[in-house]
C-alpha cells in the first residue's frame, strides 16, 4: 500500500499548530520545504526530510539544517532553475514512489508563488493530492478521479478547471452539473453549496475542488 507524505510548504500564511499536528499524525513521512520547517518547529514537530535553499527559513531552522542531525537534508543553491517545492516533489517521487501527497502552508502570500504551487501540485500525477489549510480543504482531480464529500451540508464548495478541455459532473450540491465542460479558470463552479453527500467527478482535464470548512 502506498504511503502518505505531508509536504509543509513555505507560504508565509502558516497553518495552525493543531492542524499541523493532526496532519503529521495522519501521514507516514513529513517533508519540510524551506520556511515550512519553521511552521513545523512552531508546532513542536520535526520532519524526515528538509528540501530547500534555506533562504527563507529562520536562523533557528537554518542552524538545524546546517547541523543535519535530526533529519535528512537536500540543500540546494539559491541560484537554481526550480522552486523548492518542485525539488521537494521530486524528492517525494524518488523516496516514496506512488505516495499520496498532503500539502499545507501552500496558499497565501505572493499570488505568483501561490499560483505556481497549484501548478506544481497539479503536475504531481503519481497519486492523489490534497491541500489542507485551516479554512479550506482542496483536492487536485485529474481525469477519471473523483471526490465524495460527506457530512458537509451547508458548506461552500467551488471547483475550478486548471487545464483546458475539462469536463466534470457534480451531484449533491445546490447547482449540479452532468458531464459539463468547465472553462479554463472560469467561474462556473464558484460558490456552490453542499446539500447532501456530494460526488465530484472529473471526466477529462484537471480541476481543483475546494471545500470551505
Amino acid at each position: 500500500m502506498a504511503c502518505k507524505v505531508l509536504v509543509v510548504c513555505g507560504s508565509p500564511v502558516v497553518a495552525s499548530a493543531d492542524l499541523l499536528r493532526r496532519l503529521a499524525g495522519e501521514c507516514d513521512h513529513v517533508v519540510a520545504v524551506d520556511r515550512g520547517l519553521d511552521a513545523l518547529l512552531g508546532a513542536g514537530l520535526g520532519c524526515d526530510v528538509y528540501v530547500g535553499d534555506a533562504d527563507t527559513v529562520s536562523d533557528e531552522g537554518r542552524a538545524l539544517v546546517d547541523a543535519a542531525e535530526a533529519f535528512e537534508v537536500e540543500r540546494h543553491d539559491p541560484y537554481k532553475d526550480y522552486t523548492d517545492l518542485a525539488l521537494a516533489l521530486d524528492s517525494v517521487r524518488r523516496r516514496w514512489p506512488g505516495a499520496e501527497v498532503v500539502a499545507t502552508c501552500a496558499t497565501g502570500g505572493r499570488p505568483d508563488m501561490a499560483l505556481s504551487v497549484l501548478g506544481l501540485l497539479a503536475g504531481y500525477e503519481d497519486a492523489p493530492v490534497r491541500i489542507e489549510e485551516d479554512e479550506v480543504t482542496a483536492r487536485i482531480l485529474h481525469q477519471d478521479e473523483s471526490w465524495t464529500i460527506e457530512n458537509a451540508e451547508g458548506k461552500t464548495f467551488s471547483i475550478i478547471a486548471i487545464a483546458p478541455n475539462t469536463e466534470i459532473s457534480e451531484h449533491g450540491l445546490e447547482w449540479e452539473l452532468d458531464h459539463s465542460p468547465l472553462g479554463l479558470l472560469a467561474d462556473t463552479g464558484i460558490s456552490n453549496v453542499v446539500r447532501s453527500t456530494a460526488t465530484i467527478q472529473v471526466h477529462a482535464g484537471t480541476a481543483i475542488a475546494y471545500l470551505h470548512k
